[in-house]
């Protein structure tokens, strides 16, 4: 395929997992991401689900450590995990931190100088990427949707709340769902976006909630109630509270003794798909 690079193919369920390299304009260094291709792909054109990882994780994370591939082959769904930060860009300070730079893009299109330049994964994610895709894989026209983890999850909710009609469905496990109020989500938008919080307000799900107009989300967030970062992290009922002050449809469902780890992704996985497939037939 012209402009990608295939790195890896491996038959999956009836199908294949791939992953590619290309050299994004909107990151301006190479990226990496993953494509799963199930059975259906081969005759005919199929709904994509997009999958955004969470601190630290690369390409490989889900694909490696979800088992989704059963259910992307049975409900025919290609599947496009891309990497969570642009690497190897040669900032300072990249790598200082797991939570910040490299493996912690945040899927916000950074304004401080320092950064604007390379992290702009919200436009990645939103546009370069899927017009990539949609131009390589045989994609159904106007049935996509998104969900993600942890830093993924938030970024799979704002990229719904600010694109309203794109997806026709939303899902999240553990989401950072108000990022202006938590560690990780502080020291991420302040070295993005700088100390303004009000230019916060355009990348936190919860305060967009609050504002959204838009067609039916189709929202699903699942979460652990023995997740570690719970308390003091996710605050997933700001979210839903905010979502209920503006009649936003949610669904948020608590699980007794699930964490934050993959093993709480591979318990639910399988719910997600049905959930986006079902949405996808709308």
């Amino acid at each position: 395929m012209a402009g990608l690079e295939l790195v890896s193919a491996t038959r999956c369920f009836g199908g294949f997992q791939k992953v590619f390299k290309h050299h994004s304009k909107t990151t301006k260094c190479d990226m990496k991401f993953a494509v799963y291709l199930p059975p259906q792909a081969e005759t005919q054109k199929v709904p994509v689900l997009y999958w955004l990882s969470g601190l630290t994780c690369t390409e490989q994370n889900f694909i490696l450590k979800s088992g989704f591939q059963r259910y992307a082959a049975e409900y025919g769904l290609i599947v496009v995990s891309p990497d969570t930060s642009p690497r190897g860009c040669n900032i300072a300070g990249e790598d200082d931190s797991w939570d910040f730079g490299t493996g912690a893009g945040f899927y916000v299109d950074a304004t401080e100088d320092k950064w604007k330049e390379n992290y702009n994964m919200f436009s990645y994610v939103t546009q370069e990427l899927p017009q990539l895709v949609s131009e390589k894989f045989p994609i159904l026209p106007g049935k996509q949707s998104i969900c993600g983890h942890s830093m993924g999850g938030h970024g799979a909710l704002i990229c719904a709340l600010k694109n309203p009609g794109m997806y026709k469905a939303t899902s999240a496990f553990a989401p950072i769902a108000n990022p202006s109020i938590c560690p990780w989500g502080i020291k991420a938008f302040t070295g993005y976006l700088g100390t303004d919080k009000e230019t916060w307000k355009q990348y936190d799900a919860t305060e967009l909630a609050k504002v959204y107009d838009g067609p039916p989300l189709h929202l699903l967030i699942d979460q652990g109630k023995s997740d570690e970062f719970l308390p003091t992290q996710l605050y997933p009922d700001n979210f839903v509270q905010a979502c209920r002050s503006n009649n936003v449809p949610v669904i948020l469902r608590n699980h007794d003794e699930y964490d934050h780890s993959f093993y709480f992704i591979a318990s639910f996985i399988g719910e997600h798909f049905k959930h986006h497939s079902d949405a996808m037939k709308l």
